[in-house]
């Protein structure tokens, strides 16, 4: 039977905080979640969470770019309305390409950017008007709070969180 208990244990320091989440994992006990007020370098290791691969969709979203940037000068600038500025050969991208280069580069950079940003809140479940998730308010300020699920061990995960340095450990009923 799966209880929908939960710890929050709550710690004021970051390193004691990485001290903790080591042993808890040592432990075998499963952290749901930790929330932090800033980014503790090399958390997601202690967890022992994979790596992302933002970056594959960072580049794959920059290569679109540059087809839809050079699709969209291919037919504006050489088969829609050729001009002859500066005297360019109007009638190649190819000869052209190099006046291209700047468009090409911004609309790269325009697509990485804008649709990472949506990518970010998707993955992440950011909406508009969602309502948060933190569990404490303090942990938008100065306290870091891990969150592990209680499996009919209550006593003994108080008593384990308290010895790895928590400031507070509370067992909390999920809905």
């Amino acid at each position: 039977m799966s209880s929908n208990k939960v710890i929050h244990a709550i710690y004021n320091d970051d390193d004691i905080l990485m001290d903790a989440v080591k042993q808890t994992r040592k432990a075998h006990h499963h952290i749901e979640e930790i929330f932090t007020p800033f980014p503790v370098h090399g958390l997601d290791k202690a967890m022992g969470l994979e790596p992302t691969r933002l970056a594959i969709c960072s580049f794959i979203y920059g290569c679109i770019g540059l087809a839809v940037a050079t699709t969209m000068m291919n037919y504006i600038m050489i088969q829609d309305w050729p001009q002859d500025v500066g005297g360019k050969p109007s009638f190649s991208y190819i000869q052209n390409m190099p006046a291209f280069v700047p468009v090409m580069f911004e609309m790269t950079v325009f697509f990485a950017a804008h649709l990472m940003v949506i990518t970010f809140y998707m993955r992440s479940r950011l909406w508009p008007f969602k309502q948060a998730e933190n569990p404490d308010v303090r942990t938008t300020d100065d306290h870091f709070l891990m969150e592990v699920s209680v499996n009919n061990n209550e006593n003994d995960l108080v008593s384990f969180f308290m010895s790895t340095g928590a400031v507070e450990v509370k067992v909390i009923d999920k809905h």
